[in-house]
């Protein structure tokens, strides 16, 4: 039998659909990425979270029931539920990340549920490129490994602040607390030389139950929540930039026969304040905000990730790319950029190249002045001497642009500093990038 099918032979969940009303629609939400090994338990882990939450509709568990029994396995194996892309991956077909959702009373959440292969690492960078954390996965029998150091690093690379490592199958080692003790001190030599923040350490065994959801008996040595709880009470307000105001423009609202001008948009930074003196980039045009207009109603302040319609005093002409910034606190104008790019196409990345950039809602014709190094994903260490980048590789590159952009530092403002690049015959998102 596999290791990842749940010991419970009489499994009964209702189905945990239930009306959409305000207070839902109101709940934080947290984005976070998963990454281990392939064998270290991260499907079982996701269908255990998504399982033990009642989260799982009736007919997800019949199936899963029906799979579980058509391979001969004695219990239900959630593991299923993540299965359809190793099928995918073991055909060689295109591995995109895949999204999963649930929510307690307290949060809301989306799980990036990201490959963990070397091959598959622009995936990873996709999947986590959003995320307000990150899950590592540790095999407890294993220990600290060359693919937990690859997905620490890529995650401290993309800015993620905070970093729970669950040493699963915790059971495999009669949940012994020196193991436990001996992976957090070698994962904590590992991280210290990249910088990351937030770091907890939670036995588990997704297999079990043990410190997923509930807290488990048989740690007692442990006291530092499940695995559910430190999810649901993990501060993320302060990962955005609530100081630089920034509202990249989508779409322009304008009414034919109405008075009405709203530039609707995603605010990326700073609060937004009705009053706020602001200048729209690049034309340099000034206003003040007149009204925040929602779906439910006019707001007197907006703030990162919200999305929302300005309205200004004046009459301005600003259009989709165009960015409104407070006028006290700007980006940077810029036509050549630095950025770290992970390369996503088969098609090796060359100096000289052009694309299309796209940087917010903004899109300039740009060129690969240089490729300076290039990183070696297995030692972590920089190589200088490179002239190009291959599918999954990553390195830093100087860009120019045939016009300017304004952007920020990636460790500043993750959704200003970001970037992709386009191949404009093909359309193809060939890199992701965050500008340095």
């Amino acid at each position: 039998m596999s290791e990842t099918v749940l010991n419970n032979p009489s499994i009964k969940r209702e189905d945990n659909a239930a009306a959409v009303d305000q207070s839902y629609m109101d709940m934080d939400l947290l984005r976070f990425t998963t990454a281990g090994s392939v064998d270290d338990g991260k499907s079982t882990l996701i269908g255990r979270l998504m399982y033990d939450t009642k989260s799982i509709f009736e007919d997800q568990l019949e199936a899963i029931e029906k799979s579980s029994k058509s391979r001969g396995d004695e219990n239900v194996n959630l593991a299923l539920l993540t299965d359809g892309l190793k099928a995918e991956r073991e055909q060689g077909i295109t591995i995109d990340v895949a999204y999963r959702y649930f929510a307690t009373p307290k949060r809301k959440f989306i799980i990036a549920d990201t490959p963990g292969h070397i091959q598959y690492t622009r995936n990873m960078v996709t999947g986590a490129s959003t995320a307000n954390l990150a899950i590592v996965l540790v095999d407890a029998r294993n220990g600290v490994i060359e693919q937990t150091r690859r997905h620490t690093f890529i995650a401290s690379l993309l800015k993620i602040k905070h970093i729970v490592v669950a040493v699963n199958k915790m059971d495999l080692v009669d949940y012994s607390e020196e193991q436990f003790n001996k992976i957090k001190a070698d994962f904590l030599e590992m991280s210290s030389k990249i910088g990351i923040e937030d770091i907890r350490f939670i036995p588990i065994s997704a297999l079990k139950g043990d410190n997923v959801v509930d807290d488990s008996e048989r740690t007692p040595w442990y006291k530092g929540g499940a695995l559910l709880s430190n999810l649901e009470a993990v501060e993320i307000d302060e990962d955005h930039d609530l100081v630089n105001g920034r509202f990249p423009i989508q779409r322009v609202i304008s009414p034919e026969g109405s008075d009405f001008k709203g530039f609707a948009g995603r605010v990326d930074g700073g609060i937004l304040k009705v009053g706020d003196a602001i200048e729209a980039l690049p034309s340099g045009t000034k206003s003040k905000i007149k009204s925040i207009e929602t779906m439910d109603g006019k707001l007197e302040e907006a703030f990162p990730p919200m999305s929302v319609v300005l309205t200004l005093e004046d009459e301005i002409t600003a259009e989709r790319g165009d960015m409104l910034v407070r006028a006290e606190n700007q980006p940077e104008k810029a036509t050549e950029i630095t950025a770290t790019l992970c390369w996503m196409n088969q098609n090796a990345l060359k100096a000289g190249s052009t694309y299309v950039l796209r940087h917010t809602s903004n899109e300039v014709k740009a060129e690969i002045k240089s490729i300076d190094e290039k990183l070696d994903i297995n030692t972590m260490q920089n190589i200088s001497e490179t002239t190009e980048l291959k599918m999954n590789e990553i390195g830093k590159v100087v860009i120019t642009t045939k016009a300017p952009i304004f952007v920020d530092k990636y460790k500043k403002n993750r959704a200003t500093g970001s970037l992709i690049l386009i191949d404009e015959e093909t359309n193809e998102t060939v890199a992701a990038g965050m500008i340095s």
